[in-house]
């Protein structure tokens, strides 16, 4: 979401207001209050033609024509049923907690996306296609796509589609929380139309997606399935359902062309060019619903599930929060799996502060050793280990001595450490230590560690 949009949708907020059941419902004529958007339909095609082009029906008594189409279960898409796929979810259902910041996701799942007329935000960008895909009891995926067919008919498609996610018992999206909601809130805003998910749980796929299988900028392309030789080298979606599901799309429209297209049947009032753009975006919903699955299986099942130790770390992390044991089991196989350096001190550092956050200090601290012998270790995670092992040393070992050699190891890259303010600082405080430690001694007092005064015992 960029500082533009967000501020775009708070400054509508301020003006618009929480809308009520007073509040006054624009009209055709009031469409020109509006930003400008795309031209309005000089000619649109016969009731009947339309229909006829895209499958679609007009929602009774509103100008909102929807387009619903049921994908059978026994589909294969990919290497899975979509069966198998909505099974998995219902199966699975309650892990999506953690792949939308511990907030109370349930099924059912609405997996929505949007077509727009830029990719700019703000209020210049018409949604003109909304697709809601949704797992019917028989396994079968359906799809609801409302479309714009002319821009003053914007209102009733917006109150189709409210009905739509309100059914929802969480979002699921691609890249969603960064610009197809914001896109439609700014919609609804604009029509003084009370967002019907401002308290929904939303699953943004695409950030989970970066973590587990995305490439590191400079870093190549990384092995995601052990089913795929080939390696994921961007996050699109359609590169992830190509090396993670399996799926092929033949002729299929790309989605940068959908904006030119539905310009063209503005204009013409020829449909034909949206045929594409309709079953590209069924296509994004049902992949979207796929990667949604397997996500969702990983955390279901753990780390036995991972394929390489980029998975494992990404698993790691989102347990977290949550369930430090598996968390720790992740970590640890993702160590063991490692092949590349980075991934593999990643592992070693997560693994150290799992265990600090347990208490478990000695064990973090052979993790922290771990990571500094590391051969090619990256510069800030060996200066971070340094620092840790100085403080362990310090405040739990009561090893002053090696407490400031790892200090000494401690300084930023490139610069001295003694020129290092921090590393200066604690230098000085254990000098100060040693010297009382060994003033007591002389006065033949030989205090053990957990007897000295408080202030030695302090941390850093």
């Amino acid at each position: 979401m960029t500082a533009n949009q967000s501020t775009l949708r708070d400054r509508l907020r301020e003006i618009v207001g929480r809308p009520s059941p007073s509040a006054p419902v624009l009209s055709d004529s009031s469409a020109s209050l509006a930003p400008p958007g795309p031209p309005v339909s000089a000619a649109l095609p016969a009731i009947s033609e339309l229909e006829a082009m895209l499958g679609g029906t007009w929602r009774t008594g509103s100008r909102s024509f929807v387009i619903e189409k049921r994908i059978h279960g026994s589909v294969f898409h990919g290497r899975a049923r979509v069966e198998e796929t909505a099974v998995r979810l219902e199966r699975e259902a309650t892990h999506a907690s953690l792949l939308c910041g511990g907030a109370l996701a349930r099924p059912p799942f609405l997996f929505f996306d949007l077509e727009t007329t830029g990719l700019n935000g703000g209020a210049g960008t018409y949604a003109f296609l909304v697709g809601c895909g949704r797992f019917a009891s028989d396994g079968s995926f359906i799809t609801r796509q409302h479309l714009l067919t002319d821009v003053r008919d914007e209102r009733p498609m917006l109150e189709a589609v409210a009905e739509d996610l309100s059914d929802a018992g969480a979002l699921v999206s691609f890249n969603g929380k960064s610009f197809d909601a914001p896109v439609l809130e700014t919609r609804y805003l604009l029509h003084r139309l009370e967002w019907p998910v401002q308290s929904l749980p939303h699953v943004d796929v695409l950030h989970a997606a970066r973590r587990f299988w995305a490439a590191p900028p400079g870093r190549g392309r990384l092995p995601v399935d052990s089913a795929s030789p080939e390696r994921v080298e961007s996050c699109s979606l359609a590169a992830l359902e190509h090396h993670l599901l399996g799926a092929g799309r033949l002729n299929d429209v790309p989605g940068f062309e959908a904006p030119a297209r539905y310009f063209r049947f503005v204009h013409s009032a020829d449909a034909k060019p949206l045929v594409g753009v309709l079953e590209h975006n069924r296509l994004d919903l049902l992949s979207l619903a796929g990667l949604t699955a397997r996500l969702l299986h990983l955390l279901a099942t753990g780390p036995a599930a991972t394929t390489n130790a980029r998975e494992a770390l990404a698993l790691g992390r989102l347990y977290a929060a949550a369930w430090t044991n598996r968390a720790r089991e992740s970590f640890e196989r993702a160590v063991v799996m490692a092949g590349d350096t980075d991934v593999k001190a990643s592992a070693l550092r997560c693994l150290a502060l799992t265990e600090r956050r347990a208490r478990k200090y000695e064990e973090a601290a052979r993790r922290w050793h771990q990571l500094l012998e590391l051969r090619g270790c990256p510069a800030h995670l060996a200066r971070e280990a340094a620092e840790a092992l100085a403080i362990h040393h310090e405040h739990r070992s009561r090893d002053l001595t090696a407490a400031k050699n790892f200090a000494l190891k401690s300084g930023r890259p490139g610069k001295p450490a003694l020129e290092d303010d921090a590393v200066r600082h604690r230098l000085a405080r254990l000098e100060r230590k040693t010297k009382k430690a060994s003033s007591s001694k002389s006065q033949g007092l030989c205090l053990e560690p957990e007897t000295l005064p408080f202030d030695l015992r302090s941390r850093s």
